[in-house]
This record gives C-alpha cells, sequence and structure tokens, in this order.
C-alpha cells in the first residue's frame, strides 16, 4: 500500500500541471476536465454531449496540446466515407503493387467531431479501431499508435441530417459527458478572455515518460472488495431495479447497463482516486464517474421517454437507493 501511495502521490503535480494548461482556454468545466482525464488515465473513450459552443473541441484540443501528443480531427459528415478514416489502398503504377495509405485515425488522439452526421457504416468503422486498437486496411491488420484514445462530439439537439450511434458503438465509450451551460460568473470570465487581443496557447507540459507513467500509475490504485460489491450492485439494480426496492423505476428501463459498464465503474473509480491523489478507491469514487459510464448504457422504455425520465434520473434514483458499504 505504502508503494502504491508514493507512485499515486508522484502523480500529483503531473495532474496539476495538466490542469492547469489546459486552464488557459477552458473557464469552468471541472467536470468536463476531469472525464477527459479519467477517460485518458483508463485508456477509455468518450463522448461529449452538447450544443454548439460549449467549448467541447477546445477542451479535446486543449488536452491534446497539454499532453503533446498527436493528435488528429476528422469532421463528420454525411459523405464521409469508411475509407477517410481509417485508410485505404493506393495503387502505385510505378512497381504495379498497392500501398497503404494510412487514415487519421492512426494517431494518439482522434477527435471525431460531430460524429452522429456521419452515416452507421462510417461511423462502425471506428469499431475494430475503438476496441481492438488496430485497423485492417486491405489484407494487413495495423496496430494503432499507444496511447490511443477516440473522443467523439455530438449534438443532442439537431436531427435533421443525423444518425443515431448504434448500441454496439456507443457501448465502447467509456464515459458520455453531458456539457451543460456556464455559470454566469464563468460566462463573464469567457467573455472578458476572448476580448483580450492576447490569446492563450496551450504548449505540452509533460514528457512522453511522463504520460506513460500517469496512465501505468492506476494500477497501484486499491479498489476494495466491498467497492467492488457496490459497483456490482449498482450494475445489477439498472437490470432487475425490483430486487433492489426501485420499483417505480422498473418501468422506466426497458434495458439495463453491460457488462462493460461493471468494468468501467471499477476502472472510471480508480482513475478518479488517482486524480483526488488517493492510492484507494471509495464508494464516492464510485459515484462521481457512474453518470458517465451509465447514462448511455441505460436504455429507456417508451413511457420513461413520454414522461421526460433521462438516464440521469434513472441513475440518481439507483445511487439515493442502493446501500453504500
Amino acid at each position: 500500500m505504502n508503494e502504491g501511495k508514493n507512485i499515486v502521490e508522484s502523480q500529483g503535480e503531473v495532474i496539476e500541471r495538466i490542469r492547469q494548461e489546459m486552464g488557459k482556454v477552458l473557464v469552468g468545466q471541472e467536470r468536463l476536465v476531469d472525464d477527459l482525464l479519467i477517460a485518458f488515465i483508463g485508456r477509455g473513450h468518450i463522448l461529449l454531449e452538447g450544443v454548439p459552443g460549449l467549448a467541447k473541441t477546445t477542451a479535446i484540443q486543449s488536452l491534446a496540446g497539454a499532453l503533446g501528443l498527436e493528435f488528429k480531427r476528422i469532421s463528420f459528415t454525411p459523405d464521409l466515407l469508411p475509407s477517410d478514416v481509417i485508410g485505404t489502398l493506393i495503387y502505385n503504377q510505378k512497381d504495379a503493387s498497392f500501398e497503404p495509405r494510412k487514415g487519421p485515425v492512426f494517431t494518439n488522439l482522434l477527435l471525431a467531431d460531430e460524429i452522429n452526421r456521419a452515416p452507421a457504416k462510417v461511423q462502425s468503422a471506428l469499431l475494430e479501431a475503438m476496441q481492438e486498437r488496430r485497423v485492417t486496411i486491405g489484407d494487413t491488420t495495423y496496430d494503432l499508435p499507444e496511447p490511443f484514445l477516440v473522443m467523439a462530439t455530438q449534438n443532442p439537439i439537431e436531427q435533421k441530417g443525423t444518425y443515431a450511434l448504434p448500441e454496439a458503438q456507443v457501448d465502447r465509450f467509456m464515459l458520455k459527458s453531458v456539457v451543460t451551460y456556464p455559470t454566469r460568473d464563468d460566462e463573464r470570465r469567457i467573455m472578458n478572455r476572448f476580448t483580450s487581443k492576447t490569446r492563450a496557447e496551450i504548449h505540452p507540459v509533460v514528457t512522453p515518460e511522463e504520460v506513460a507513467a500517469l496512465q501505468s500509475a492506476l494500477d497501484s490504485v486499491y479498489c476494495d472488495e466491498k467497492v467492488g460489491e457496490y459497483i456490482l450492485d449498482i450494475v445489477s439494480a439498472t437490470r432487475n431495479p425490483a430486487a433492489f426496492k426501485l420499483g417505480e423505476t422498473a418501468g422506466a428501463i426497458e434495458m439495463g447497463a453491460s457488462p462493460r459498464a461493471t468494468l468501467w465503474l471499477h476502472t472510471g473509480a480508480r482513475a478518479s482516486a488517482l486524480l483526488h491523489g488517493r492510492p484507494f478507491a471509495t464508494p464516492q469514487d464510485v459515484k462521481e464517474v457512474a453518470r458517465g459510464v451509465l447514462r448511455h448504457r441505460i436504455m429507456l422504455s417508451y413511457e420513461a421517454e413520454a414522461e421526460n425520465v433521462t438516464a440521469d434520473d434513472v441513475v440518481a434514483r439507483i445511487l439515493a437507493t442502493v446501500p453504500v458499504p
């Protein structure tokens, strides 16, 4: 435990450096920054949902800049092809052979901007990359760089020209972070900052070795068996609400969370503990990541949608009811 404590404490200064650098261009949005860091530390992918103008893309770009990793962006549009994402084979007339031309997916941090604007065929092109961290072009399979993280954004308001993400792909995102409007004070700070002639620039503040050590430090964070049982209870409550005295919630859930929810809750809770400088995860860490992990994995019933019950409402009821160890 002492060794794990030393490893975790050594990452505190690295995490603070990243936060401060991102703070040069981000005002408020502490939850969003935490979600991005948790996804990166946990080697998961993250989906950001919010109306335009809430700094979703800016947050992702600032994380990439602070980490000093290779960053690429794909603007998803209805006419995008799978080959525009993963790459294709190009015929070389000189030696009469086909050569691979790798797509933008070959990077460390990939921003899939407005991912719900592309059709399902293009969205599914990311499935192998997100799950297997490799891509097949022609008959050859190529490993993606390490680390590799997909950060996608989507606009929940517009319906014209958009395609809902398939459940199989949504489930591959570790977190779904809902970005909300800033507070009045934060918006005033945004206004003052962007009317200034001087614009802040993001620079790398960590070395590649520190990036690798930050992700490796997660293995040193301990999760007690009781916390693990708490995670299992929460996920089980999404599948069988009545067993946890959530009879009213049972009618709101069409399908509960998948086993990936259990794995990501466990990983996310330990990553949250790492952000707080603790070598062990607590039930509070589980609660902090529960909405991000579960909100896109719970399928609501028609009745719930008709009554404007959201997945966040369901998760809140579950967290308020399931006994905390």
